[in-house]
């Protein structure tokens, strides 16, 4: 092992109530984990940090790990035949990226930083051994792999159905909201991604997207200082979208009957 992998790796001792004192505690993996197994759980993982533009796992390379973002935030993009970037995704503190990759065992995406990161890492073989003997491990495993399906299935309505100013509009609200769960406020928040790939995402020209976030401030819903957000009337935020956006929903969230 390398001296800067051994610099980052977080001992056992260092962690035996990292994830019970963890700000992230109620969003991430241990959800619902018994207090005696997280021992089992801390044991297995590492710290890790990223600096902005580094990238946490290249497409097509070997699957190994899944990682829980603790600060920061990632894009998740595929490369087209043509070099150009397809983002899929914007992770936030509290989620777990890396998941799609169990099947085929190679990630299918690229994860790259857009700040700086840190982040748990936790290996998959270990962690597949642990959630066998964890029952609630294993229910909190399917739950965020369901929800990443919700998320797939939301994005692929929202880009097929909605117009330019929906898709803008339920991007925002669904920032908004996984800031609030995140114990951050609703209404003012700081987009981590540029312009240009808001517009990969939602399928839209970077000049539309400029062109919306101005009507949105001249229609008293929003104030825009370069990457600072502030919702003014959430209610007419809301009033965009035909529905409020449920992709990337809280896996935590109670569900009903």
């Amino acid at each position: 092992m390398s001296k800067d992998k051994k610099a980052n790796v977080v001992k056992i001792a260092d962690v035996k109530v990292a994830c019970a004192n963890c700000s992230l505690y109620e969003l991430c993996l241990p959800l619902g984990v018994q207090d005696d197994d997280l021992d089992l759980l801390e044991s297995i993982i590492a710290r890790r940090k990223l600096a902005k533009g580094q990238y946490l796992f290249r497409q097509d390379k070997d699957f190994n790990a899944i990682y829980a973002i603790r600060t920061g935030s990632l894009k998740t993009f595929t490369l087209n035949s043509d070099g150009s970037e397809q983002i899929t995704g914007f992770h936030l503190p509290g989620e777990l990226i890396g998941l799609d990759a169990i099947s085929s065992s190679r990630h299918p995406s690229n994860a790259k930083a857009l700040e700086s990161v840190s982040y748990c890492e936790l290996p998959f073989e270990q962690l597949e051994i642990l959630s066998s003997k964890m029952p609630s491990l294993q229910r909190q495993l399917l739950r965020i792999m369901s929800n990443e399906i919700r998320e797939d299935t939301s994005l692929a309505i929202l880009l097929g159905n909605s117009t330019a100013e929906e898709r803008l509009a339920s991007l925002l609200l669904s920032l908004s909201q996984r800031f609030k769960h995140r114990g951050y406020s609703s209404h003012q928040f700081n987009l981590s991604m540029s312009r240009t790939d808001i517009g990969n995402y939602l399928g839209l020209a970077v000049e539309t997207i400029s062109r919306l976030f101005t009507r949105m401030q001249d229609n008293g819903i929003l104030a825009v200082n370069g990457k600072l957000i502030n919702v003014l009337d959430m209610d007419k935020l809301k009033s965009l979208t035909r529905t409020c956006p449920n992709h990337r929903a809280d896996p935590h969230a109670p569900h009903s009957a």
